[in-house]
């Protein structure tokens, strides 16, 4: 769990900021969104090879160059 305190003298905006930097790094903003909605088992295996796929295609690339 993310957690940023007020120093003495800190804005709020940059606590604000700094708390959202915290959770972006964490992920879980990300998890978040990920979870909203069930995903069943064979839509997730199917969305993962895909991202493999690509992942392959774009290294392919990368090695071209």
């Amino acid at each position: 769990m993310a957690k940023q305190e007020k120093k003495p003298g800190e804005s709020i905006d940059s606590v604000l900021r700094k708390f959202k930097r915290k959770i972006k790094n964490e992920g879980i903003l990300q998890e978040l969104r990920k979870r909203e909605y069930y995903e069943k088992p064979s839509e997730l295996r199917k969305r993962k090879a895909k991202a493999a796929v690509r992942r392959n295609v774009n290294q392919q690339k990368a090695e071209e160059l």
